[in-house]
């Protein structure tokens, strides 16, 4: 084993005081070398997307050392570059969840800085929405999203609401870099933080204002006025219940069923060990429930309640739509409306993702609107509304959307939010009712109108030490000789987004400068075809992504292409 992996184990060994992270650790020593390497053969990452990681003990695990260390890094940053900082501090149902919050504002209250602390778990766009209303400095969210249930995580949003900025990222990690674990970080009891005034609970009326922002960019008159509409709705054991339901009973929705196995808030996950809303294991309760109910939709919120997923009732069956799919749906919906309501749409913008579909572009082309491509992480499509916003000109901003089904209409927060989205899908989808059309059918006209512009998603897992290794090695790899053609159509063109490179709009204002993206370790391949493929290392999950992009004049042209093209990323690209 490694000498430097052996002295950290050691360290741990001397150190750790907590009871069920000791007794693991000893556990660990007394197995073979694989199982303490992956434990400390790094220390977790905190990068734009904070710390992500499985629970348990080591330096490559969140625990309450790691967390209390970052927070360590945080207090230093913030106390550099603020005059009496604060910070809202949420969480959503994961394991440990509690014991990482008070950990945080301990270490916060031991270095003079407040915190304002959600007594209960809520979702993710309240923690956005918390640190913009009262004024903080920061935010802290402990939330692993859709990660399976032996996963935790820590994000920090920026004063904006946003997550935090590269440049403030890389701060903070440099002062978790020279942190000692255990002897530099400072810390109090959190009931005497809240004895001393340095923690106060954040109250109902936060969360009230929240949906009551939300509710400003409800579309009245959609949904029928007889409570017919009915709606099955599963929380996945997380943090949506209580403002999902209450937003829907908001707008006269009030006919909602919840799944019951996963009402309840339970960080284990029992009914779907990844509680994702893009695959069908994890609705496949509200799916069951749905067979016995009849509801005209099914919504699944993540258990963070920042991205939602939703089945439709099609010819007796029930279609799950796309992450792609749902936004382009409220884009063209959101957009027809407004013109229909008389207003200049070329005014609006949207705002996606470079991984996310191109059939908004399509759209853009129909309706006129200005279409910007960001990189991936929702931080950065809250950073177009704060340009707009810082303009003047928030009511330009339409909405956000990315194609891992998280999307935001509205300027109350920075982040993806599955509640105002939930309430927009089923105002949409009573809508459609109204001129005899589902979802599913709504999607489908577009493609014949637009034309079927595909998406799909290859991962390759690579874990531990070595993985970690050859997932560089294969965009070194990629970077040091393009290949010529992929599933045998050219390759035309190639963007490497780790330089500086233009971010893409359409039907952009000439009199506006140009935007440049940041670095980020992301290759494009536009191919023969209007095809593409782009290549990207997850920020989250020990995985590299290749997402495919295919057009064609059905829906058998376009899926043809994406089997050829799968199969290429299998075998070639990420091999």
């Amino acid at each position: 084993m490694d000498t430097k992996i052996q002295e950290r184990a050691q360290l741990w060994k001397e150190n750790v005081d907590e009871p069920e992270l000791a007794a693991e650790l000893a556990d660990l020593l007394a197995k073979d070398d694989d199982s303490i390497v992956d434990a400390f053969y790094r220390d977790l990452e905190f990068g734009t997307a904070g710390l992500r990681g499985v629970l348990g003990v080591g330096t490559n695990r969140m625990n309450v050392y790691t967390v209390s260390q970052a927070t360590q890094g945080l207090a230093d940053y913030l106390n550099a570059h603020c005059e009496n900082p604060t910070v809202a501090i949420m969480r959503d149902s994961r394991n440990k969840g509690d014991e990482f919050v008070k950990a945080a504002a301990g270490v916060l209250a031991a270095n003079g800085i407040k915190s304002f602390v959600a007594p209960r778990i809520e979702p993710v766009p309240v923690l956005s929405f918390t640190t913009r209303h009262l004024g903080c400095d920061a935010g802290i969210v402990i939330t692993a999203s859709h990660n399976p249930a032996p996963y935790n995580g820590y994000k920090v949003y920026g004063p904006d609401g946003c997550q935090i900025a590269n440049e403030a990222a890389d701060e903070i990690q440099a002062s978790i870099d020279g942190t000692d674990i255990f002897a530099g970080v400072r810390s109090m009891d959190f009931g005497e933080a809240q004895e001393k005034g340095l923690v106060e609970w954040v109250g109902d009326d936060v969360i009230d204002a929240y949906l009551d922002a939300i509710q400003t960019v409800s579309v009245p008159g959609c949904v029928a006025e007889d409570g017919s509409f009915k709606v099955v709705y599963t929380p996945l054991n997380g943090s949506g219940l209580e403002c999902v339901t209450k937003i829907l009973s908001r707008v006269g929705i009030d006919n909602v069923v919840v799944v019951p196995e996963q009402r309840e808030p339970n960080g284990d996950f029992p009914t779907c060990p990844y509680p994702n809303p893009e695959i069908r294991e994890a609705l496949q309760k509200g799916l069951e429930l749905c067979d016995e109910v009849k509801p005209d939709l099914l919504l699944a919120t993540d258990p963070d309640a920042d991205r939602v997923g939703i089945a439709v009732p099609h010819d007796g069956d029930y279609k799950l739509l796309s992450g792609n799919e749902v936004g382009v749906l409220l884009v063209d919906w959101l957009a027809r409306l407004k013109q229909e309501a008389g207003e200049d749409v070329s005014r609006k913008v949207v705002v996606s993702t470079i991984v996310s579909s191109a059939m908004p572009d399509a759209l853009a082309g129909k309706y006129g609107f200005e279409m910007r491509r960001v990189l991936t992480g929702f931080k950065y499509i809250g950073g177009q509304i704060d340009m707009l916003t810082s303009k003047g000109e928030g009511d330009r901003y339409l909405l956000g959307f990315e194609e891992s089904y998280g999307y935001l209409a509205g300027t109350h927060a920075r982040d993806k939010d599955a509640v105002v989205t939930s309430m927009l899908i089923c105002e949409m989808a009573g809508w459609y009712a109204r001129q005899g059309k589902d979802l599913y059918e709504a999607m489908d006209g577009l493609y014949r109108e637009l034309g079927f512009y595909l998406n799909g998603v290859v991962n390759v897992t690579f874990e531990g030490a070595a993985g970690a290794d050859k997932m560089a090695r294969i965009m070194k790899g990629l970077r040091a000789q393009q290949p010529l053609t992929i599933a045998g159509y050219d390759v035309e063109g190639c963007t490497d987004y780790a330089g500086c490179v233009e971010m893409p709009i359409l039907n952009k204002d000439p009199e506006d400068p140009a935007q440049t993206l940041p670095a980020a370790n992301v290759l494009e391949y536009r191919l023969a075809g209007g095809h593409k493929v782009i290549v990207r290392p997850s920020g989250t999950e020990p995985k590299i992504k290749a997402y495919l992009f295919t057009t064609g004049a059905t829906r058998e042209d376009a899926e043809a292409v994406q089997d050829k093209l799968a199969v290429a990323a299998k075998e070639s690209l990420l091999a």
